[in-house]
C-alpha cells in the first residue's frame, strides 16, 4: 500500500458520509493517552458532565487519523487535541470537519530521534539517506518528518517510510528495526533514551514548523448542538485557567497524570512543554483569525507536493467554526 493510499484509507467510502450525532445523554469524546493536559482534570473530576448535563464517554486514540475515521463513522462527536495534519488529510479527502478551538501548543513535543548508533545529527543529516524511518503517517510527526526533510536536502525516495504509531515507532527504534522514528509525548521522551534529534522545538519553529492541536469535530454535530460544543470549550478553558495557576498544581498534577497513564514526574516533565492558549488568544489572527487556516493551507501543499494526498482545498476557511469559543469569551 502506497502512503497516500494509506493516509486516504481512514477518510474515503461510505464513512464520509456518516454524520455524528450526541444522544441528549450522552457525548463521545476522543482523546490520547500519554499526552497529559489540564482538561484532563476536568474529565476526572466530572466537571464536563455537569457541565452539559449528559454523560460525557472518553475514548483514547494512537493517532489523529484514528480520529477522524471515528469522527467520520459517527462513533466520536468531538475529538481534543487532534494534530492539525491529520485534520488537514481528513478534510482535503472531502470529510467535513471543523476546529473550534486550540487546544495545545507543543514544538518541543513532536520530533523525530535518530539512533544513537548512527552518530548523525544535524550537520550529517544527510547520511539519512537510504535508511529507515518509522513515521506516523498523516500526523503533526509526519509533517514534521517532511519538512525537516526538505530542510536538509534528503530525499524522500532514498528513504524506508514505514507508517507506525509513535509507541510502535519507540519500540522498533530501540531494537534497532528502524534507524530514525518520529513522535510526541511519552513515546518521543522514550525514544530520546535511543538516539538524538535533529532540530530543537526553536530551530524547528523557525523553519515554519509550527506544531500544535486542536479540538474538532464534524460540522454538522456542530451546528446542530453550539450549546454542547460552547459548553464543551468553557469547562476546558476553565480547566487551562486552573493549571496556569501554580498554585493549582498540588491537586491537579496527581490526577492529570493518573488519567494519562503516566507517573507524575513524566507528566510534569511532558506538560512543562506545552502551552494552553487562552480563549481570547486563541481569536486572534495568529490563530483562529487567520494564522490556522494559512497553516492549514502550508501543510496541504506539503503534503501534495510529497504525494502523500492529491490535492489541496482551494481555502480551509470553513474548517474553523469560531461561533462557540467566541460564545465562551
Amino acid at each position: 500500500m502506497t502512503l497516500k493510499s494509506k493516509l486516504m484509507a481512514a477518510t474515503t467510502g461510505a464513512a464520509l458520509l456518516a454524520g455524528a450525532s450526541a444522544s441528549a445523554q450522552e457525548l463521545t469524546v476522543g482523546y490520547f493517552l500519554e499526552w497529559p493536559m489540564p482538561f484532563q482534570y476536568a474529565k476526572a473530576e466530572g466537571m464536563y458532565d455537569e457541565a452539559l448535563g449528559m454523560t460525557v464517554n472518553w475514548v483514547s486514540f494512537d493517532t489523529g487519523t484514528a480520529m477522524s475515521a471515528a469522527m467520520a463513522s459517527g462513533d466520536v462527536q468531538l475529538s481534543v487535541s487532534q494534530g492539525v495534519p491529520p485534520f488537514v488529510v481528513a478534510t482535503s479527502a472531502g470529510q467535513d470537519l471543523q476546529i473550534v478551538d486550540v487546544a495545545v501548543s507543543y514544538s518541543d513535543n513532536d520530533n523525530c530521534v535518530v539512533s544513537a548508533a548512527l552518530e548523525i545529527d544535524k550537520d550529517s543529516a544527510g547520511e539519512l539517506a537510504g535508511k529507515k524511518v518509522a513515521v506516523p503517517l498523516g500526523t503533526a510527526a509526519h509533517y514534521g518528518f517532511l519538512k525537516q526533510m526538505d530542510h536538509f536536502g534528503v530525499s524522500l525516495d532514498s528513504l524506508t517510510v514505514v507508517d507506525m504509531a509513535p509507541a510502535e515507532g519507540q519500540a522498533a527504534l530501540a531494537q534497532g528495526a528502524v534507524d530514525m522514528a518520529c513522535g510526541w509525548g511519552g513515546a518521543l521522551r522514550r525514544m530520546k533514551e535511543s538516539g538524538n534529534v535533529l532540530l530543537t522545538g526553536a530551530e524547528k519553529e523557525e523553519l515554519g514548523i509550527l506544531v500544535f492541536d486542536v479540538t474538532s469535530g464534524p460540522a454538522s454535530f456542530i451546528a446542530e448542538n453550539p450549546d454542547v460544543v460552547t459548553n464543551f470549550l468553557k469547562v476546558t478553558a476553565e480547566a487551562n485557567a486552573m493549571w496556569a495557576d501554580e498554585a493549582n498544581h498540588e491537586k491537579m498534577l496527581p490526577v492529570i497524570a493518573e488519567d494519562a497513564g503516566m507517573s507524575e514526574e513524566d507528566t510534569m516533565a511532558t506538560i512543562e512543554t506545552f502551552v494552553f492558549p487562552p480563549v481570547d488568544e486563541q481569536l486572534t489572527e495568529k490563530w483562529l483569525g487567520g494564522g490556522a487556516q494559512e497553516f492549514m493551507l502550508g501543510v496541504a501543499n506539503v503534503f501534495v507536493e510529497s504525494g502523500s494526498i492529491d490535492a489541496a482545498k482551494a481555502s480551509y476557511e470553513t474548517n474553523v467554526n469560531t461561533g462557540p469559543l467566541e460564545a465562551v469569551q
